[in-house]
């Protein structure tokens, strides 16, 4: 594993987000709660790299999500919106070359995300409001998501899983 890899896992500590395979970790949940218990506002710090692999599957919020862009290599998000249509954005350090440092995800859009090819590794973070729980989390379902956009058939092969994983583990992020 790259020595600045490692260095950035030891100091943020991240692990495995369930569902989802983004490495991450949760840096601020509003003290100020709905009356069913669910936060205001949550955010978090992720990362993708190659080693250890990490990436974000196809999932959708019920809510917008915000995506910002904090260091290494560019990223890649992939959206698929509810009229069919899909959209790649690029988020990194330099937005002369038309990277995103900011993104919005649109609430019921599918999303995924993943480093760009030939990249060591991506830091980046999320901020949602309401804030995030696990009851939130839809993830995609691949034979599905094939079946409604096939002009991103390699994009969803890559960016699901096998066991079709939709809910985030009983309690994640409460």
């Amino acid at each position: 594993m790259d020595s600045k890899i490692k260095a950035l896992i030891d100091l943020y500590q991240f692990t495995p987000l369930p569902a989802e395979g983004t490495l991450f970790v949760s840096t601020w949940r509003s003290i100020q709660e709905f009356a069913d218990g669910s936060p205001v506002g949550t955010a978090m710090i992720g990362r993708y790299c190659n080693e250890p692999f990490s990436r974000s599957v196809f999932h959708r919020l019920p809510v917008d999500e915000v995506w910002h862009f904090y260091g290494g290599d560019p990223l890649r998000l992939i959206l698929l919106h509810p009229d069919g249509s899909s959209l790649e954005v690029t988020m990194g350090a330099d937005p002369l070359a038309g990277h995103l440092v900011q993104y919005v995800v649109p609430a019921g859009v599918w999303q995924a995300g993943c480093l760009m090819q030939g990249g060591s590794y991506a830091l980046f973070g999320c901020t949602v409001s309401p804030g995030f729980t696990g009851s939130m989390y839809e993830g995609g379902i691949r034979e599905e998501l094939l079946a409604a956009y096939p002009e991103c058939s390699d994009e969803i092969r890559f960016l699901t899983t096998e066991d079709d994983q939709t809910h985030m583990p009983e309690g994640f992020s409460k």
